[in-house]
C-alpha cells in the first residue's frame, strides 16, 4: 500500500516579509537612553542657546568631579525613529548629544547623522577616551582632555587630536592648581589653541570661578573660560 505524505502549505510571501520588532533590523536602529531634555546649553561656545538634550547612557570611566553618574547604568531601550521624534517636538535647531559616554554605543554615530540630516546644527560631548575618527564631519565635536584631578587621565586617546578641527573645541576641567599647571603646560606644548578652541572650566565646588579667571589672566591664556551656566540658574538638578 503507497503512502500519502501531506506536504505544508507554503508560507505566503507577505508574512515572511513582516519584520517583528525584536528583529535584528530593528535591533540595529536601538539606543540605549538615559534622557531627553530641552534646556539652555550651559558649556562650550554655544553656551545660552536653547537646545535639545539627548543624553545617552553608559560610560567607561569614571571621574572623580562626574556629576552624571546617574547616566552610568539608567535609561531605557529606544527605538532611532523615535528619539528622533522627541527632538523634533521641539523648535530649536541645536542639538547636544552628550552621556555618560555617548560614543560608547556605536549606533550614536547613526544618531549623529541622523540628526544632522535632519537640518540640526550637532554637537557631541566626548571624554576623549574613544575614537572620534568615524563621527560625522557636520557635528561639533567638544572633546575632554582628561586631567589628572580627573582620575582618568591616562585614558586620554591623544590620537585624537590629529582628527580635531576649528570645527571642534577640546575642554579641560580644572580640579586645582597642580591641574591648571598641567593642563596649560599641555596647552603650550602641542599648541593646542591652533588646533581648534580651547575650553577651561572650573570643577563644580573645587575651584572657584573666580581663581580660575586669576590664573587664566595672569597668564595671559589663549582659552575661553566658561562656568556651567544650568548650575549658576537652576544648581545640580537633572533635566536642565
Amino acid at each position: 500500500m503507497t503512502s500519502v505524505v501531506t506536504i505544508p502549505a507554503a508560507i505566503p510571501r507577505a508574512a515572511e516579509a513582516k519584520v517583528s520588532p525584536t528583529s535584528a533590523s530593528a535591533r540595529r536602529e536601538e539606543l540605549r537612553i538615559n534622557e531627553i531634555f530641552f534646556s539652555l546649553q550651559g558649556e562650550s561656545s554655544r553656551v545660552g542657546l536653547p537646545t535639545v538634550f539627548v543624553r545617552l547612557t553608559g560610560c567607561p570611566l569614571r571621574c572623580g568631579y562626574c556629576d552624571t553618574a546617574h547616566a552610568f547604568h539608567e535609561g531605557k531601550t529606544r527605538i532611532m525613529a523615535d528619539v528622533l521624534a522627541d527632538v523634533a517636538q521641539h523648535k530649536t535647531k541645536y542639538v547636544c548629544v552628550t552621556g555618560g559616554e555617548p560614543l560608547a554605543q556605536k549606533n550614536c554615530l547613526t544618531l549623529l547623522s541622523r540628526l544632522c540630516d535632519a537640518g540640526y546644527s550637532v554637537s557631541l560631548e566626548t571624554s576623549g577616551a574613544i575614537d572620534i575618527a568615524e563621527v560625522d564631519a557636520r557635528v561639533s565635536r567638544i572633546m575632554d582632555i582628561k586631567t589628572p584631578g580627573s582620575q582618568e587621565s591616562e585614558k586620554n586617546r591623544w590620537e585624537n587630536l590629529a582628527r580635531l578641527t576649528m570645527n571642534d573645541e577640546i575642554k579641560f576641567v580644572i580640579t586645582s592648581e597642580f591641574d591648571y599647571t598641567w593642563s596649560k603646560a599641555l596647552l603650550a606644548e602641542k599648541s593646542l589653541d591652533k588646533i581648534c578652541p580651547v575650553l577651561f572650566s572650573p570643577a563644580f565646588a573645587e575651584v572657584s570661578p573666580a581663581q580660575l579667571a586669576e590664573w587664566i589672566l595672569r597668564d595671559e591664556l589663549p582659552v575661553r573660560m566658561q562656568i556651567q551656566l544650568h548650575k549658576v540658574i537652576w544648581g545640580e538638578k537633572r533635566g536642565v
